[in-house]
């Protein structure tokens, strides 16, 4: 999805391809990944990018994000002055973005999506109003992010597997398979307080 979300923008004519973000909430973790590969056209320009980073009070709160740079680290300093004037209401912070992305002129331009947990909950940020929660606990969003996602779906079934580990094996899937995504994998974690997506 988001391989052509970002190749067909009007805003973005050099076409930046290039990363995969995966979430994944299981038993007393959250789990979020980030691959390290920019691609511009048919070139590799970097294997390291952060894309996974803790914002909010003490880094409670995990946030990726797949796109522009530039727009994503607009919308990221957004969030966090959402979440400074909404103190641990993620939901609340992220519906007034989503707002604010979908209305304003100028974050209306901004080419990128997000995902972003807390010990609670997992949401899904688009540029179109949507906040979007999953029903089982997993977000995946970027060119590799469909390949993610069936990968952490799958194992979810398998007993025994914490969050962690999911979001590995699957980036290291999803890197076998799309070219935008390497094996350069960030993970973060978060203890939860909910238990949405056990298996």
């Amino acid at each position: 999805m988001q391989n052509s979300f970002i190749a067909s923008s009007p805003y973005d004519p050099v076409g930046w391809h290039g990363t995969t973000i995966l979430c994944v909430r299981r038993g007393p973790c959250v789990a979020m990944a980030g691959d390290g590969q920019v691609t511009l056209g048919s070139t590799v320009i970097k294997g390291n990018a952060r894309k996974v980073r803790r914002i909010g009070p003490s880094g409670s709160i995990l946030a990726g994000f797949a796109g522009a740079t530039a727009d994503a680290f607009t919308l990221l300093e957004r969030l966090e002055a959402k979440l400074e004037r909404y103190p641990n209401q993620l939901e609340r912070a992220c519906v007034e973005l989503a707002k604010d992305w979908r209305t304003d002129r100028y974050l209306r331009r901004l080419e990128a999506m997000m995902a972003v947990a807390d010990a609670e909950h997992s949401y899904t940020l688009t540029g179109n109003g949507d906040v979007l929660e999953p029903e089982d606990g997993v977000i995946a969003i970027g060119s590799g992010g469909n390949y993610a996602l069936s990968a952490a779906r799958a194992l979810l079934g398998v007993e025994g597997l914490g969050a962690e580990e999911i979001v590995r094996r699957s980036m290291k899937i999803a890197g076998d398979i799309c070219v935008y995504t390497n094996h350069s994998v960030r993970v973060e974690t978060l203890e939860t307080r909910a238990t949405t997506g056990d298996a």
